[in-house]
């Protein structure tokens, strides 16, 4: 009998109507088949298997919601789609193509499980799930050298008005450091562009004391800075739902869906290393929700970050991952 570990709340948990805040749940890894891994979903939460194609399954109905599992490659996905039903040469050697393609992919590609948006009270059930998914040979970021798995979660936000969005992406900026520190980024993500932190002009921008745009120039300003999904907190989800237009007239990526959450992209996926849970990280993330409902204390952590960013040439060899940790204890007693 699994058993689910100790999940803490962030100190704002409800949104605006006393619902739960929900969060979703992204893990990727190899080791499995697309099949192999939609059926333990089904024998640990119930439900139906719907084979949407030979890269996307749905399990629809479980206790927590509905499931997707696909192998996180764009380009095959689509082509499962709209597969062809014609058997002509042409045909056949579009086929063949597709299982050389869809080899190579499965080397260094990975099979992603998309969780329904759970509520923040019932996370420690999908847990329940890691050991079956270890046990049965799933292999996590370290298991090889090209792997370059991660774990993301999408919380929903306390409230969607510009001034709650402004506090989550100061508290973020200040604590990308301490959370890159404790979440022990692998290189080879770290190389690969997928998770790139924000330019330091846009820090600067953000975390002055007198940012607080409305939400036009919030969504320009990030839009000028960050015209790309690859950042370790992604917003382009939550804007796209918050103002569709403005942002698709900037980003022309069809992988953008609208949702009203973050997209929390940084943590390692080390799901066949025994011990290892979305726990882990998910205590790390409520540091950013701590800070963030906390005003005081974020403005205190602005002033010192931005004392450290402008720090004369002779004190250049200071480490903000040092500074933020006493930062937390002295200012906010995190």
């Amino acid at each position: 009998m699994y058993q689910t570990s100790n999940f803490f709340l962030p100190p704002i948990s409800t949104k605006a109507s006393g619902e739960m805040r929900r969060v979703g749940v992204e893990l990727e890894f190899s080791g499995l088949t697309l099949e192999n891994i939609a059926r333990l979903i089904n024998e640990q939460f119930g439900g139906t298997v719907i084979i949407n194609s030979a890269y996307e399954n749905t399990i629809t109905g479980t206790s927590l919601g509905d499931f997707k599992v696909e192998l996180d490659f764009q380009y095959l996905k689509e082509k499962g789609r709209y597969k062809q039903d014609t058997e002509d040469f042409l045909s056949q050697l579009d086929e063949w193509s597709e299982l050389i393609v869809r080899m190579a992919a499965e080397q260094i590609v990975p099979f992603e499980i998309v969780s329904p948006p759970i509520p923040m009270d019932r996370l420690g059930e999908l847990e329940l799930l890691i050991p079956r998914l270890r046990e049965s040979g799933a292999q996590g970021t370290d298991s090889r050298t090209l792997y370059a798995f991660g774990l993301h979660f999408n919380p929903e936000l306390p409230s969607l008005d510009h001034e709650t969005i402004v506090c989550y992406l100061k508290a973020f900026l200040c604590l990308y450091d301490w959370l890159a520190r404790h979440s022990k980024v692998n290189l080879t993500r770290s190389m690969t562009g997928y998770i790139s932190p924000f330019p330091t002009d846009y820090t600067r921008q953000v975390i002055d004391l007198d940012y607080h745009p409305d939400q036009d120039r919030l969504i320009d300003d990030y839009l000028i800075a960050n015209p790309t999904r690859n950042r370790v907190l992604d917003l382009l989800p939550l804007f796209t739902y918050l103002d569709k237009t403005r942002t698709l007239s900037v980003i022309d990526d069809k992988r953008v869906h609208p949702r009203p959450t973050l997209h929390y992209r940084l943590p390692n996926c080390q799901i066949d290393k025994p011990g290892w849970n979305i726990g882990m990280d998910w205590h790390n993330w409520l540091m950013v929700e701590r800070l963030a409902c906390n005003p005081e204390c974020l403005d205190a952590i602005c002033r010192a970050y931005i004392k450290f960013l402008d720090r004369p040439v002779a004190d250049l060899f200071q480490d903000w991952k040092e500074i933020i940790e006493i930062c937390l204890k002295r200012y906010c007693g995190l």
